[in-house]
């Protein structure tokens, strides 16, 4: 059997995908151009890549021990059953499941419903901020509405669910556009937004039909947020630079161009200033109407995977692949903080809904760090100290997500775990073991249910309430 230079590129893509790293897959993808070639991602089963390369040092191996005449040396069975594929995972895979009991936490399966249907690995899942509908995006050239009912969860649940399959076709072409890697539901819910690999925005109602198509970028819309008032939807793409589109007639209002590599990520600061971020290690934050950045943040020593904006749009919060999370002011060059304990990667951040200007404002205002270091870790930003880390987690953790009170934080990573921790004191409250890693997580408004998306293809809806 022998690889195709397209089959390889394939497989280092799709291992980019499964350890975590999404940004670096679709660069790579597109600059190596592998989604034009004929490989049906779907055939490809996960951890491909890592079973060649066991596969290889195995062959290796046991060329080492057999003997000049072709007579094999003898090995123990513990030597050779360290040669088998998947010895680590399934070593990994117990001492997580070891974890696990200890704590007495894991969530029944008839608390949790499994939304099935997409072809290929989801990457993004939104809540609808008004109704009971949960957006989903995926690497089969699609995003789903999937309709949840209130009442109910596990088997019962899945009989009644209905969806509306929102289909990315490449209009020039009348091709599949691979994969949906961002979505966003506007403040009323009545319209989404998505991104997609070809480079395309697209808009649709709440039933799933396209409203706009947006095409002015030039490559992959790694990240796309509505303003507050629904008027426009702010776009960060590979092609460097960001775009405020306006969403009454898809006119683009202004386009800005900063950044000397890939927009990773945007966030709005209020109804018509943003920040972007990028791979080239800076951060900027914009007006419309103004040619030039209002303000430059440089500090990082990476690419910065992410921003925020707190509640109150005073402090921006960003996170790096150096290892750190900063806080930013406006009113200043340097950070107001500098959070540099964590020992990898930082993928994602996000602020709690608590603090002055909040609907909880008796609580302080936490940052949360997810990190490659398989930790999450609690900043009180007023005193600039971590407050707390959570770490049971066995695998990078990829997305961080607090309730609507601020009184639970969950944590989705590569380990297959969704956990629901306290954030008071840091207990582990609940956990749900899936079958592959997890991309994402989110919170309905209600607070009730938190949805987590899989490298497996589907997602997973928990009723939180009832297990309480």
């Amino acid at each position: 059997m022998s690889l195709t230079s397209d089959e390889l590129n394939y497989l280092v893509y799709r291992y980019l995908l499964e350890s975590g790293y999404t940004h670096t897959a679709f660069s790579f993808a597109n600059e190596s151009r592998v989604t034009k070639a004929n490989i049906n991602g779907a055939d490809v089963p996960p951890g491909s890549l890592i079973s060649f390369v066991q596969k290889g040092m195995m062959y290796v191996e046991i060329e080492q021990h057999i003997n000049d005449d072709g007579t094999e040396i003898e090995m123990s069975e513990d030597k050779m059953s360290m040669l088998l594929p998947g010895h680590m995972q399934s070593r990994e895979e117990d001492e997580a499941a070891e974890t696990m009991d200890e704590d007495g936490a894991e969530i029944e399966a008839s608390k949790v419903t499994t939304l099935s249907g997409h072809e290929s690995e989801v990457f993004t899942v939104a809540w609808n901020p008004q109704k009971s509908l949960l957006a989903s995006g995926s690497g089969d050239s699609s995003a789903r509405i999937w309709h949840i009912p209130t009442s109910e969860s596990g088997t019962e649940a899945e009989r009644n669910i209905q969806w509306h399959v929102l289909e990315h076709f490449n209009a020039a072409s009348n091709e599949k556009a691979k994969d949906v890697t961002t979505l966003d539901w506007n403040f009323d819910g009545s319209l989404l937004a998505t991104g997609s690999y070809d480079g395309q925005a697209r808009i649709w109602n709440e039933q799933g039909k396209l409203v706009m198509t947006l095409n002015k970028h030039k490559g992959p819309v790694f990240s796309l947020k509505w303003n507050r008032t629904g008027s426009l939807l702010l776009s960060g793409s590979v092609d460097r630079s960001a775009i405020v589109w306006d969403t009454k007639n898809g006119d683009v209002v202004q386009q800005f161009q900063f950044h000397s590599a890939p927009t990773l990520d945007v966030d709005w600061r209020n109804s018509n200033s943003f920040a972007t971020c990028s791979t080239d290690r800076s951060i900027f934050v914009c007006k419309i109407g103004e040619e030039q950045p209002v303000k430059r943040f440089q500090g990082h020593s990476d690419e910065v995977n992410a921003i925020k904006w707190d509640p109150t749009g005073t402090m921006l919060a960003s996170c790096s692949d150096d290892f750190t999370a900063k806080v930013w002011s406006v009113k200043q060059d340097e950070p107001l903080h500098d959070f540099r304990l964590h020992t990898k990667e930082i993928y994602t951040i996000k602020w709690s809904p608590t603090g002055p200007g909040t609907k909880n404002p008796s609580k302080p205002l936490l940052l949360a760090t997810a990190s490659f270091d398989s930790t999450v870790k609690l900043w009180n930003v007023e005193s600039g100290e971590c407050v707390m880390t959570l770490c049971k987690h066995t695998e990078p953790v990829y997305s961080v997500a607090f309730n609507p009170t601020g009184e639970y934080l969950a944590s989705g990573s590569f380990d297959k775990c969704l956990h629901v921790w306290g954030v008071k004191d840091g207990e582990l409250v609940r956990t749900y073991r899936g079958n592959s890693g997890i991309f994402e997580v989110a919170w309905n408004g209600a607070g009730d249910k938190v949805a987590a998306c899989f490298f497996s293809k589907v997602v997973a809806v928990v009723d939180f309430k009832s297990t309480q």
